[in-house]
């Protein structure tokens, strides 16, 4: 039988999978990793109500996931710690060992192949030194504006051709918003079916950043 303090332990843990268990609120997550935001960007950003984002920030913030602070008239949101990422991440790997569904979804993205193994962020810290790979980051405007791995290009995936044109020979990685963003997926999918050497990066730019690595902005 279960003690009565390792049942209220448990219950404290389960506080934290239950407020991760809505879409919308791991699509909350994903935003507030790149940048801080109010109850109405996120609302946009996401495609639903402010009062459904209100209601999803609020269990998201009762169980110590995001805090939040006032600026003026706006109550601005933000992640609490950076091992919100790791749990994040360790979500879509369990989900893609164990379930039939992610993975042919993720089949899907790379046109009904496997694709290619990320690469990782020390490898490419030191391909970015050495010039030898094409850095794209797939992330909106104003994500990239807020802060991007120095050196990275911003493209679109209908303007890709043209954000590569002078690649002469060197790889192409791409980045995006982290472990549930699907932009980097679907460039390296497109570079490819162009006979360019593509891959995605490990992670994605709230992960570089949490390493401590260096990060711009404009």
């Amino acid at each position: 039988m279960t003690s009565p303090p390792k049942a209220a332990l448990l219950e404290e843990f389960a506080t934290i999978a239950r407020a991760m268990s809505a879409p919308h609120r791991l699509a909350i997550l994903e935003q507030l990793a790149q940048v801080e935001r109010g109850v109405e960007a996120l609302a946009e950003r996401i495609g639903i109500s402010v009062a459904n984002c209100s209601q999803h920030l609020q269990q998201l913030r009762r169980a110590g996931l995001v805090a939040s602070r006032r600026d003026g008239n706006h109550v601005i949101y933000r992640l609490t710690d950076d091992r919100i990422l790791v749990l994040m991440d360790q979500i879509r790997q369990v989900a893609e060992r164990n379930l039939a569904e992610v993975e042919a979804i993720l089949r899907g993205l790379s046109g009904g192949e496997e694709p290619p193994t990320a690469m990782d962020r020390d490898d490419l810290e030191r391909a970015l030194a050495e010039d030898r790979v094409i850095l794209l980051d797939l992330r909106p405007d104003d994500e990239f504006n807020a802060g991007h791995i120095p050196g990275a290009r911003n493209a679109q995936l209908d303007a890709l051709a043209g954000a590569v044109r002078d690649a002469g020979g060197r790889a192409i990685v791409a980045y995006c918003r982290g472990p549930y963003c699907i932009l980097s997926d679907q460039a390296v999918a497109r570079l490819r079916a162009m006979g360019l050497t593509a891959r995605r990066m490990a992670g994605g730019l709230p992960e570089w950043r949490a390493d401590g690595r260096a990060v711009q902005s404009v």
